[in-house]
């Protein structure tokens, strides 16, 4: 990994990227590393969740609170964190890697069929190849995401033929937000206090049936 930490070190000279990331050769190379090289540590629990506007994601509010509440119901050990979307698809800890952290791009806001087209088709490739390479590293995984994001994640594991244990939020709260919410995107927030509220509540139903002596 010596060229890819040399780079992650090398802060000053990196190129803060614009337009639709998944176009650029920059997500594809390192998008390759994570496939072919990068080791992913085992995990019981996989938790997916996008990409965020803020970088590091990790320091978005979005990501702060539901990383709170998956740390409030379990141990950093038992789970892993998986961020995808327009990046491609990276594991948590390699977020502040190269081009990761440097980019700007919110797709929600395009309204070019081709352009969201296309991510749907190379998301979709790239979602099932993590998902293939990953197919006995976790337990289970459990993912958190609406909208494209959402299409991509099911329609990925359909192609690796790697189930997703549970896909939050759940349908019948995302058609309730539709029904008698007013956002700005149809499908509102992640960062909603009724998908964040059913969110804990299905971590915490899933940790009694699969870890009952926590």
């Amino acid at each position: 990994m010596g060229d890819r930490e040399d780079k992650e070190n090398d802060k000053g000279e990196r190129p803060f990227l614009t337009g639709p990331p998944f176009y650029l050769p920059e997500f594809e190379e390192s998008y390759r590393y994570i496939i072919d090289e990068y080791e992913v540590a085992p995990r019981d629990l996989a938790i997916f969740m996008p990409c965020a506007v803020r970088k590091p994601y990790s320091t978005s509010p979005s990501h702060q609170l539901i990383r709170m509440i998956i740390s409030q119901v379990f141990e950093p050990s038992q789970y892993h964190i998986v961020v995808f979307g327009t990046c491609g698809i990276v594991p948590g800890e390699l977020e502040e890697m190269y081009p990761y952290a440097h980019y700007k791009y919110m797709l929600g806001r395009c309204n070019d069929e081709k352009v969201r087209a296309d991510f749907l088709r190379i998301e979709i490739d790239r979602i099932g190849g993590y998902l293939e390479k990953t197919r006995d590293v976790y337990k289970f995984r459990i993912a958190y995401c609406i909208g494209l994001f959402r299409e991509a994640l099911i329609r990925g594991s359909k192609k690796a033929g790697v189930r997703i244990d549970i896909l939050l939020p759940t349908q019948n709260m995302i058609n309730r937000i539709i029904e008698e919410e007013e956002c700005t995107f149809q499908e509102g927030s992640l960062s909603m206090e009724e998908y964040l509220g059913e969110f804990c509540d299905e971590l915490i139903r899933f940790r009694r049936v699969h870890y009952p002596t926590l």
